[in-house]
């Protein structure tokens, strides 16, 4: 699929995965919203990159439609990647015996699965409005699982299930969108080189790196960049749910 030109959207943009991504995208010629809470880093990344950046909240209707506008405003919209994320490592009962706390457990499913699925199903309404390419296509979208799917760890019960219901809702909106030219796949990253295991001590990031099967190092947020931008342009990859791992799988703590 041929994407300059085109405008997209990067949800969570402001940095790490999303940011990369961001920067990737624009490279190869499209114009790119940010989407994030982060104002400052959101602003800093859309004048680098010359795109566009609006403060939404992925689990608002409005704000996710304001920048859908902004972008379709800019260009057809073509891609949507959804990097937006939050999580919390809880045990389902602590130490004493005291449940997870439910309102933590709601959060992260609203902004990792129902906000996904509200950029995913916002975007898409536009997307479908675009002329078709000679292919049939009209866009593509990408969205963010995570190993954590498939080898969750104590503590990670309302994130697994968050990513675990991204993967399992990348075949039926495929599907769904399959009649009007929309693919979809997600990528499932590993340990990943992001602002939060930035904030981790030199000893403690060299461990996470060697548990991987290979290359023993953290990935990187552009290669997570690099796969999405083949999952975009590469037409007939649809439906599917990448690793991104480097072989690792996680043991239980």
């Amino acid at each position: 699929m041929e994407i300059a030109g085109a405008s997209a959207i990067v949800t969570g943009g402001a940095s790490g995965l999303g940011g990369a991504t961001a920067r990737r995208l624009a490279a190869e010629g499209m114009k790119v919203v940010v989407v994030d809470l982060n104002e400052a880093a959101g602003e800093a990344m859309a004048s680098e990159i010359n795109g566009a950046f609006v403060k939404a909240d992925v689990q608002s209707e409005e704000e996710v439609n304001v920048a859908v506008a902004t972008a379709v405003e800019m260009a057809p919209l073509k891609v949507l990647v959804n990097c937006a994320g939050v999580g919390f490592a809880m045990r389902t009962i602590d130490r004493d015996g005291a449940p997870h706390p439910l309102d933590v457990y709601k959060f992260v499913i609203g902004v990792n699965l129902v906000g996904t699925f509200n950029c995913i199903r916002l975007a898409a309404s536009a997307m479908s409005k675009n002329e078709p390419d000679a292919a049939g296509e009209r866009g593509a979208i990408v969205n963010t699982a995570s190993v954590a799917a498939f080898d969750g760890q104590i503590g990670q019960a309302a994130y697994s299930a968050t990513k675990g219901g991204v993967v399992g809702m990348t075949l039926p909106i495929a599907r769904d969108l399959s009649s009007v030219g929309i693919r979809v796949n997600s990528i499932a990253p590993g340990i990943m080189d992001t602002p939060m295991l930035a904030q981790l001590p030199e000893p403690a990031r060299e461990s996470l790196g060697k548990s991987v099967l290979h290359p023993k190092r953290l990935g990187t947020p552009e290669e997570f960049a690099d796969l999405a931008h083949t999952l975009v342009t590469n037409s007939y990859l649809n439906a599917e749910t990448v690793r991104l791992d480097g072989g690792i799988r996680m043991q239980p703590k």
